[in-house]
């Protein structure tokens, strides 16, 4: 009995060995696979290490003046050496200020009134007009915190005020957070989840597509057809379009109806831009479908894509606070620009003149994914 439990023993552990040693080279073969278990933890640790800041900090920021005064200069001076502030625009005006802000230029607007030093120097105490985009409440919160220890430091560098600054304010910092004064999260969070649920599911529905063919051996058939490339794609591409505009009006009747987000916006640009977002995620998905030798690569693929789509996009974390080579990442991105566009729309009442450089991204990038869709499509078989 001992001798056949230890042939027994020897027998399953070569059984076993053999297993181990098979997955091993089934591994190698899958390369794909492999590179996904080493890539996406780095990608993980240098996103979170790098790219992600929950305490952003050179925010874009417009200033509006109406007087050429040294208090004036003073101030602007202060916000430049700021770690919060970024000048990046003079607006001319409040209305171009309210499209720059609409349209996500910018996050603060900043506006010194005419006879403004002259009221400080009078005690009169004048107003500087703050307005910030509160739509996304992290960056905004900070920033206006920091606000008046900048103003302050500016007064303490001009010596011709007078003394009684120390104890009074010489002017009153009013502040106006638009579209979330009371710093709502769902209002944040709420529209981003109508392009991040969109993302996922209109990349995986469409990833599979071209394998699930392969795989089943129908691809042949459809490659004997008189039928191109590009109107396959089409075709394969159009029920799901519906598919995503029901899913996408489903949400956005469960955010207002659950979550009281406004919709301070056209609904039918909303929708018409929708669509094209979801036709961009659509075109990506499906390059990735002929890229992948199966169903497993393909739903890895789109795992691989949809992870910077979260991080990068603005929609965990403030865009404004990464790195610029995050940034610039992020433009590539789909759900960067949708999220921009949303957001503008429900929150702010955005036009499509102020979220004309979102929509052209987002055909850009559908085109480009098309493109590389059509010109490897031949070549799936091979």
């Amino acid at each position: 009995m001992t001798e056949q439990a230890a042939r027994r023993g020897s027998g399953a552990a070569r059984r076993t060995a053999a297993m181990f040693i098979k997955e091993f080279v089934q591994l190698r073969r899958d390369r794909l696979t492999f590179a996904t278990m080493i890539f996406i933890p780095v990608v993980q640790l240098l996103l979170f290490g790098y790219a992600i800041n929950t305490t952003p900090r050179h925010l874009p920021t417009a200033v509006l003046v109406h007087e050429d005064s040294d208090l004036a200069r003073s101030i602007l001076a202060a916000l430049h050496n700021t770690s919060y502030f970024s000048v990046t625009r003079l607006a001319r005006s409040e209305a171009e200020m309210d499209h720059l802000m609409r349209s996500g230029a910018i996050l603060f607007g900043v506006e010194i009134p005419a006879g403004f030093e002259r009221g400080v120097r009078r005690g009169d105490r004048p107003a500087l007009l703050v307005a910030a985009d509160a739509s996304d409440p992290v960056a905004a919160g900070t920033a206006l915190s920091a606000l008046e220890g900048v103003v302050k430091s500016a007064l303490a560098r001009d010596r011709g005020l007078p003394d009684t600054i120390q104890s009074v304010p010489a002017f009153e910092i009013r502040q106006h957070r638009r579209y979330n004064p009371a710093a709502v999260t769902s209002l944040n969070i709420v529209p981003g989840l109508l392009g991040t649920i969109l993302t996922m599911t209109m990349l995986i529905f469409t990833a599979l597509s071209v394998t699930r063919e392969i795989e089943r051996g129908t691809m042949e058939s459809l490659l004997s057809m008189p039928i191109r490339p590009l109107e396959i794609m089409l075709g394969k591409i159009a029920p799901y379009i519906f598919i995503g505009f029901l899913q996408a009006a489903l949400i956005l009747v469960l955010a207002v109806t659950l979550f009281e987000v406004p919709v301070a916006g056209s609904v039918a640009l909303l929708a018409l831009l929708s669509t094209l977002f979801i036709a961009t995620n659509l075109s990506i998905g499906y390059t990735f479908s002929t890229i992948a030798q199966n169903q497993l690569q393909a739903v890895q693929m789109s795992f691989m894509f949809f992870l910077p789509n979260i991080l990068l996009s603005g929609f965990m974390f403030p865009f404004a606070g990464m790195p610029t080579w995050a940034q610039w990442l992020g433009e590539l991105l789909p759900l960067t620009h949708y999220i921009r566009i949303v957001r503008g729309i429900m929150l702010k009442g955005a036009t499509l003149y102020d979220l004309q450089l979102e929509a052209m991204a987002l055909a850009g990038l559908m085109l480009v994914a098309m493109t590389l869709a059509v010109r490897r499509f031949r070549r799936t078989l091979d």
